[in-house]
């Protein structure tokens, strides 16, 4: 399967900048992240890729959208793919507003806060990771499948640290990574 990271957002921007938290819950692409995008969904239109997988934050569904619409797919959302809770820009939005804001796809089967409350343990990042890993693993077509997901999920499927548009393999039937260094 192929694991892309969402394109820049408004978070990666001014935190790149600073390296401190600028208090943006749920940020939304900036105008780079919409060009990692489209770059992506025509570096990635020549690939098979049958089935998306999205986390539920906004910079990642608005990452998913131009790559979807290139292989006229449906996206997939859950929050299994989503990014650790650990800065304000994980603070997701609600399933009512997302489904305003994106009424094409399929929410119904999300809770309406689906983000944790408190920061998320690295350990369980990597549970999470593990489970999904074990998941994709389970289907015999895992290698049509395109996963828009964050950094630090990413990081937990492979070990490696991947920037905004990057995307990479990841074989979910190979052991995951032995070691997560948890630094960007």
């Amino acid at each position: 399967m192929i694991l892309l990271r969402h394109g820049q957002s408004e978070f990666n921007l001014h935190f790149g900048a600073t390296r401190r938290d600028p208090g943006i819950p749920d940020p939304p692409l900036t105008e780079l992240g919409r060009r990692q995008a489209e770059a992506a969904a025509e570096a990635l239109a020549g690939e098979r890729i049958r089935r998306i997988i999205a986390s539920p934050y906004t910079r990642a569904l608005q990452t998913a959208e131009p790559i979807a619409r290139r292989l006229n797919l449906p996206v997939l959302v859950t929050p299994t793919v989503r990014e650790r809770y650990a800065f304000t820009c994980d603070i997701g939005t609600p399933v009512t507003e997302l489904a305003r804001r994106f009424p094409h796809l399929d929410l119904a089967h999300i809770e309406e806060v689906w983000w944790p409350a408190t920061e998320e343990p690295a350990e369980q990042v990597q549970s999470r990771a593990a489970l999904f890993r074990a998941e994709m693993a389970a289907l015999p077509d895992w290698h049509d499948t395109l996963v828009i997901s964050h950094w630090g999920f990413i990081l937990c499927m492979t070990g490696q640290s991947v920037m905004n548009g990057q995307w990479l393999r990841c074989d979910p039937t190979a052991p995951g990574p032995e070691r997560i260094v948890w630094k960007a």
